[in-house]
């Protein structure tokens, strides 16, 4: 059976959604950010060397970082669906959007998470940062346009990967002026999978 170590409010979040999807079954090992500092704790090093989360295991497979995670599901388990064939013109196209997410997408967001918490000395940085953000999420709004996905006409890992995306900059109503994105995430969130998910993962509040 599959293993999860899963972090509370992280990223692990969106691999419960995929398995949740996918119907497979899993097993879920918890742990707790700390709740001064907000990381997580040192029992994941033993898991890891980063000591991060998500992390599966399945069999002798261990694998680390969300879109390795992904990838990896869906190759194996996911029977033709979640990701276009591989010889299709799409393909390419959905490899790009499942690492943006990673690759682009988080780092302002996460540099404006590092960079509020200097106050007047990170002052400085804030409009380049937030410009950085409206150009991502602009870029993702623009691609969405009317569609339900991002690639194609059905879910697939590019959609579960810009979900955390979606949703920490959503934090404080980062999408409220946007509302195609706006509309996606909470078609996204409404998904019985995603539901399912959050009832397995237990609380999940980004920027709590």
């Amino acid at each position: 059976m599959i293993k999860v170590h899963h972090l509370n409010n992280s990223r692990s979040q969106r691999i419960l959604w995929l398995l949740e999807e996918m119907g497979l079954e899993y097993e879920v090992v918890a742990y707790q950010r700390d709740a001064v500092t907000r990381l997580a704790p040192d029992s994941l090093k033993a898991v890891h060397p980063l000591g991060k989360s998500p992390v599966i295991e399945d069999g002798d497979i261990k694998i680390a970082e969300s879109g390795a995670i992904v990838d990896y599901l869906i190759r194996t388990y996911g029977k033709g669906a979640f990701a276009p064939a591989t010889d299709s013109a799409a393909y390419n196209d959905y490899v790009e959007w499942l690492h943006f997410a990673e690759g682009s997408a988080m780092l302002p967001l996460l540099l404006a998470l590092y960079v509020g918490r200097l106050g007047e000395a990170g002052a400085p940085l804030g409009p380049r940062i937030k410009g950085e953000i409206a150009n991502h999420l602009g870029y993702i709004a623009t691609r969405l346009g009317a569609s339900d996905y991002l690639v194609g006409d059905d879910l697939t890992g590019a959609d579960i990967m810009i979900s955390f995306v979606l949703e920490a900059a959503n934090v404080g109503g980062g999408l409220a002026k946007i509302p195609n994105l706006m509309a996606y995430i909470e078609r996204l969130q409404a998904r019985p999978a995603y539901v399912r998910a959050l009832e397995r993962g237990g609380p999940y509040r980004l920027g709590a």
